[in-house]
């Protein structure tokens, strides 16, 4: 596209989306989409235009701005079938497809789609109800499952509206751990999830999905795809844990970036297609070395992170150029246009400043994940055996290795040391165990248990390790004293 003047034409990225969804006021523009769109201007190729709720809403599709590509999705009441007529006039390049969106107001249609393209899900199963309460033949709830044409759900278990736009689910608890339900619902202040230990019985109104509780290690994974080729993933804590949001000190909720398996990249591909929405968030369950897609949500895009910002910039830049004008380069340049009066750092490698990283390119790196190797805080308590002993062959056993002094402390950890200590052990253990019949003889028998033990447990230790080394006894000490 050729300008009169000579001059490329820049194309028109028509942003037709509910304002509280763009929030691209000056003041406002630390918004995802706000970010994203000033970096794609920056790159000089792009006009953004915004609709506006009055053009959306009162205007005819016919008097709607004219643009080379589309940014529309639905949020709550948008007219997606009015977008679609535009989209069918104007015939602009779609950055997510609107037909498509109609799927992910209906989970049923989600999980049907998802298990087309072979992504897998969670174990489920549909209740379809024509009007509240209908009773059907095919529906057995008992004390602690339900069963549903025959495929049976034990609690713990998970109850999703059909209704996409529904965001109460409901956690039902087997009688063994006292029952109960949890009810999920989108975060209201510091809250996520409430638990209710009276409600046992299942919801009937309407029409929903029973799947397999699925434990995660109390986090749940968000996953946002920018085209097929890339994917951005962070952890939470889920609201199954204890309902309660964990936030930072401006106020935001604490997420992580997390790496996603091969296979996982693969899944996050294959929603981007199914559903024919380049940019797309989804929510994926981690369950015993396996990965489920649970929930499709459409239009998403990460908050608070500059890097995913440029990345999605870059990203989306590239789809557009490649759709509208393949005959530009979309090679992405040296210096991000929008970093070019960034001070470069006179510095060697990376040094910290402020919340990111820079470079000796001068380009602001954020920093995505700490891996650390870190022993585990936890330690087993010790078992120790305390005994008085006036034996000899122990008392002449703790001279041999501590030269001669009987007053000072004596460790035995060798294998040879240990050796003679079950050598002594063994002789001195009764081959009976008398009963207990006077104070003196239970101190006795008391002292012989204790000696039994140390004697099962140096034998223990040599039946498993033939060939012992000291290295292989660190935690087999025995210390006179």
């Amino acid at each position: 596209m050729v300008a009169e003047g000579g001059e490329e034409e820049k194309i028109k990225i028509g942003v037709c989306v509910m304002e509280k969804k763009v929030k691209c006021g000056f003041e406002l523009l630390s918004a995802p989409m706000g970010q994203i769109l000033e970096r794609l201007q920056a790159f000089g190729e792009f006009e953004v235009i915004h609709f506006g709720d009055k053009v959306i809403l009162e205007d005819a599709i016919e008097n709607w701005p004219i643009c080379d590509c589309l940014i529309a999705f639905y949020s709550s009441g948008y007219p997606l079938e009015k977008a679609e007529a535009y989209a069918t006039l104007r015939k602009p390049f779609l950055v997510n497809e609107l037909e498509p969106q109609h799927l992910l107001h209906d989970r049923r249609k989600v999980y049907e789609r998802l298990e087309m393209f072979g992504i897998p899900v969670p174990r489920y199963a549909l209740v379809n109800r024509e009007f509240p309460y209908q009773e059907l033949g095919y529906f057995i709830e008992e004390e602690d499952f339900v069963e549903v044409h025959g495929s049976r759900f034990w609690k713990p278990f998970v109850e999703k509206p059909v209704d996409g736009d529904d965001h109460s689910i409901m956690i039902y608890y087997p009688s063994s751990a006292g029952g109960g339900m949890k009810e999920l619902f989108r975060k209201v202040g510091n809250r996520s999830s409430e638990f209710n230990p009276e409600v046992r019985r299942v919801r009937r109104e309407g029409s929903y999905i029973y799947e397999e509780f699925m434990p995660t290690g109390g986090t749940d994974v968000k996953v946002y795809t920018v085209g097929p080729e890339y994917a951005h993933a962070e952890a939470r804590k889920s609201p199954v844990v204890d309902g309660v949001v964990m936030r930072n000190l401006d106020g935001k909720e604490v997420r992580y970036p997390v790496l996603l398996t091969p296979n996982e990249k693969q899944m996050a591909r294959d929603v981007c297609i199914a559903f024919s929405q380049a940019v797309c968030g989804f929510d994926l369950l981690r369950c015993e070395g396996r990965s489920y897609v649970c929930d499709v949500n459409g239009w998403s895009f990460v908050k608070n992170s500059y890097k995913y910002y440029d990345d999605a910039a870059c990203v989306l830049r590239k789809l557009l150029l490649d759709a509208k004008a393949p005959h530009l380069s979309s090679t992405i340049p040296p210096t991000l246009p929008w970093k070019v009066n960034e001070p470069v750092q006179p510095s060697e490698g990376l040094t910290r400043q402020g919340s990111g990283i820079i470079g000796t390119f001068g380009q602001s790196e954020e920093l995505r994940c700490v891996i650390a190797i870190i022993r585990h805080g936890d330690r087993t308590p010790k078992q120790k055996v305390k005994l008085k002993v006036t034996e000899e062959k122990l008392l002449n056993l703790m001279l041999k290795y501590n030269g001669g002094r009987p007053r000072s402390e004596t460790k035995l950890k060798s294998a040879v040391q240990l050796q003679d200590l079950l050598d002594a052990t063994r002789i001195l253990v009764p081959r009976t165990r008398p009963g207990r019949e006077s104070d003196s003889e239970a101190e006795d028998f008391e002292h012989a248990e204790k000696l039994r033990q140390v004697k099962a447990v140096l034998e223990e230790l040599f039946h498993h390790f033939v060939f012992i080394d000291e290295f292989r006894l660190d935690e087999i000490l025995v210390i006179y004293g």
